[in-house]
Formats: structure tokens, C-alpha cells, sequence
């Protein structure tokens, strides 16, 4: 018998790392949590968009959609930048959000590391 709870399922499903294909962008750091009674689970997933002018911007959207179906409930744990230079096959993530302040940006890393296999992963806590 299946004992996943329909949040775990919903968790099981939603990309680890999203960010746009090139360029020099913010990103937040988002940590989904099951609402569901006795379920502890949760996953962090990193979003980062050009168009977003707010690290603010890319949080409420990403959870406006998450938590739609009132199972799931989302906190950003920080934000940063990230710069993708798509052709060199290299994505470093640095800075921080003035809003929700720096993420664990060796947490991000990971995240983007498994989204992008093939490419050089760096971070560090330099700049804005």
C-alpha cells in the first residue's frame, strides 16, 4: 500500500532548478512544505528569471502556482543572482537579495548542478 501523501506526490513532480536559458538574472531559493497533517516533507527548488525586476517578483509567482491547490505552502529562504553563459557551458551563482536576504548559495549550486550536468557550476558570496 502507498503510504505518499498527495503533497509528497505534487513535491515529487516540481523541478529542482528553473532558470533561464542565458544571461545575468535574479534567482530566489524557495523551500516547499507539505500542509498535509503529519506530513514533514519538503524539497528547496531555485528559480531564477530575467524579466523579474524584484527577487519578490519570481517568489510570488512561483508560489501563487504551487500553492493553488492548498496542499503546499512555500517560504523563500534567500536569493541571489545567477549569470548563465549558456554557449561556455558555465553558470555561476553569487549576491544576494535585499528583500529576503543571501541563500545558501552551495544549496542552489546543487540544485542547478543536477538541472545542468555538463556545465561548470561555481558560486560564491561576492557582489550583489
Amino acid at each position: 500500500m502507498c503510504t505518499q501523501t498527495k503533497a509528497a506526490a505534487l513535491m515529487a513532480n516540481i523541478p529542482e532548478a528553473e532558470i533561464d536559458p542565458t544571461g545575468v538574472f535574479k534567482y530566489v531559493l524557495i523551500r516547499v512544505h507539505s500542509k498535509e497533517e503529519g506530513d514533514d516533507s519538503e524539497i528547496d527548488i531555485v528559480r531564477g528569471y530575467a524579466w523579474a525586476e524584484y527577487h519578490a517578483d519570481i517568489y510570488e509567482k512561483v508560489a501563487a502556482v504551487l500553492e493553488k491547490g492548498g496542499l503546499l505552502d512555500c517560504e523563500c529562504v534567500g536569493g541571489g543572482r545567477i549569470r548563465h553563459d549558456n554557449p561556455a557551458k558555465k553558470i555561476h551563482i553569487y549576491g544576494y537579495s535585499m528583500g529576503f536576504g543571501r541563500a545558501n548559495h552551495a544549496i542552489s549550486m546543487e540544485k542547478v548542478k543536477a538541472r545542468y550536468p555538463d556545465y561548470e557550476v561555481t558560486w560564491d558570496n561576492e557582489g550583489y
